[in-house]
């Protein structure tokens, strides 16, 4: 065989097999690709309400003011603007989406008490005494009421503290600057973003129990 067609025969065969490399480089780096989109494509910035309070304080939210949206601002300036300090600000997931802040109840302030008829527990008849065993004494409670909105509706006219929350929130959660309210007794309740409070003045509320990411309430039993 000539030698130009031997040179021939082996260029063709060094073609051929870097052809067969190319082609198994481009296969295998397909396989190879995840068909999941990049974590950009995957959606946005989810933040969990329970977490917002250890969010960057300079990060900016949603603020309001007098229950009045003023702009975006971070924590430390809605809370001065607010003249509160940064933990007297509820902070969550607003109507719009956004993560906002706004002072505690600051869009539902407390109603007025309800009328003395509906707060007071109902008594047992009285009966003339019979000569039975002595039996075990209920629990003590009081009437337990909820506030529409508008006015007072009762639940129970006697029912157990621990009782009267669930009945009243169990299952609801507010957003930053709403509240539900509700009564045991002269003790006026309120349901605020992660926490139920309670106050006898109607004035000045203490937490009275915390408030799971499932809007329950694990500490009352």
């Amino acid at each position: 065989m000539p030698q130009d067609n031997r040179l021939l025969i082996a260029i063709g065969a060094g073609l051929a097999v870097v052809a067969a490399v190319v082609i198994a480089l481009i296969f295998s780096g397909g396989r190879d690709r995840s068909p999941e989109p990049p974590p950009a494509a995957q959606g946005g910035l989810t933040v969990d309400v329970a977490d917002a309070p250890e969010l960057n304080t300079t990060r900016e939210l949603r603020c309001f003011v007098d229950g009045q949206f003023v702009g975006m601002a971070t924590l430390t300036d809605c809370a001065r603007r607010n003249g509160l300090a940064t933990d007297a600000l509820d902070v969550g997931i607003d109507e719009t989406g956004a993560l906002a802040a706004a002072p505690t109840a600051a869009f539902a302030p407390p109603p007025s008490a309800p009328p003395v008829e509906l707060t007071e527990a109902e008594q047992p008849s009285l009966t003339a005494p019979q000569p039975v065993e002595p039996s075990a004494q209920p629990a003590s409670g009081a009437a337990c009421l909820r506030h529409t909105g508008s006015d007072w509706r009762s639940l129970s006219s006697n029912m157990s503290l621990n009782a009267c929350v669930q009945a009243l929130y169990a299952g609801t959660c507010v957003r930053p600057g709403e509240a539900l309210y509700g009564r045991w007794g002269d003790v006026t309740l309120r349901l605020v973003p992660r926490r139920v409070e309670q106050s006898s003045d109607n004035t000045r509320f203490r937490t009275l129990a915390e408030q799971d990411r499932s809007c329950q309430f694990p500490g009352l039993r």
